[in-house]
């Protein structure tokens, strides 16, 4: 029954960075990518203590795009194009690297006082060849602007590309599925033959895919060509994501992506030179590039 309808179950990777903790899991040993998506973190969710909060200090990228999106929380972000952009639940925030971008990430100074909340998805996605080294660009989407569809009991966000007839207006750079799914106990919704590859990802709560249970923080890579139904007795939040898949492959180091290795080692020299561009505004620290990065490097 479970091989009927998954093809791979892919456990994350944990990391606990004081006061929440970050689930990871891609990229994996036994998968690297599903359609473009090549990195699925979950943050929190958690709630950080008074006076405290994230500060992700500025670091660089190449040859992928950023989404994130909230459940709860906030944060500011700023880049090296010299955006400045909250991002709250129900928005998305799509960073394009191409050749090279820089930002940071760090929980609003007025949120601070009471100990921000913190809960989200953060991915990345890669870009086709063609698209690598294009302009970097920032996009912020607002949660009005997303499709909305809702039942008596769920509702689906669509993120990226299209589901069920609606589409969101978020730039796509590949064949894209992206979507936040919210079930009311004994809710259920389908889930379509809508992309070559797709997963299916149990965020909080609990549910189930035709009978077959789902464990949270887990990715569900689904078969291809099948449809199936999700399912919550108790009520649950998962994220649909997928699209086209990528006939190469993606080499990933720390924060850098690429279809070439070569790349990669230009933009490590890139970035210990000092050569990416700064961030307006938040210029006085950096991430150093580390010997061994935490995110698992492929190939």
């Amino acid at each position: 029954m479970l091989d009927d309808f998954i093809l791979q179950t892919i456990l994350p990777s944990t990391h606990d960075l004081g006061g929440f903790k970050v689930h990871r899991t891609l990229p994996n040993k036994q998968r690297t990518m599903v359609g473009p998506f090549l990195f699925f973190d979950q943050m929190g969710p958690a709630h950080l203590p008074q006076g405290q909060g994230i500060d992700v200090r500025p670091h660089p990228h190449i040859n992928l795009s950023t989404v994130t999106y909230l459940f709860d929380g906030a944060i500011d972000h700023r880049d090296s194009l010299g955006t400045q952009a909250r991002i709250e639940p129900g928005a998305v925030n799509l960073m394009t690297a191409g050749r090279g971008i820089v930002h940071s990430e760090r929980s609003p100074g007025d949120e601070r006082a009471d100990g921000p909340m913190l809960s989200g998805i953060q991915t990345w996605l890669a870009l086709p060849e063609a698209a690598e080294e294009m302009n970097p660009a920032f996009e912020h989407v607002t949660k009005a602007e997303l499709p909305l569809i809702e039942t008596a009991d769920s509702c689906a966000r669509v993120i990226m590309g299209s589901l069920w007839g609606q589409r969101a207006p978020t730039t796509t750079y590949a064949g894209t599925v992206y979507a936040d799914l919210l079930l009311d106990p004994g809710a259920s919704v389908p889930i379509d033959d809508c992309a070559e590859e797709r997963a299916i990802y149990l965020a909080i709560g609990e549910a189930t895919l035709e009978g077959i249970p789902l464990e949270p923080q887990t990715l569900y890579v689904l078969r291809p060509g099948i449809a199936a139904t999700l399912r919550s007795a108790r009520g649950g939040r998962a994220m649909l994501c997928g699209g086209d898949a990528f006939t190469t492959p993606r080499h990933v180091w720390w924060n850098f992506v690429s279809s070439r290795r070569d790349r990669i080692e230009q933009a490590k020299r890139d970035w210990r030179a000092g050569n990416f561009p700064t961030v307006p505004g938040d210029d006085q620290d950096y991430i150093p590039i580390p010997d061994v990065p935490l995110t698992v490097s492929y190939p």
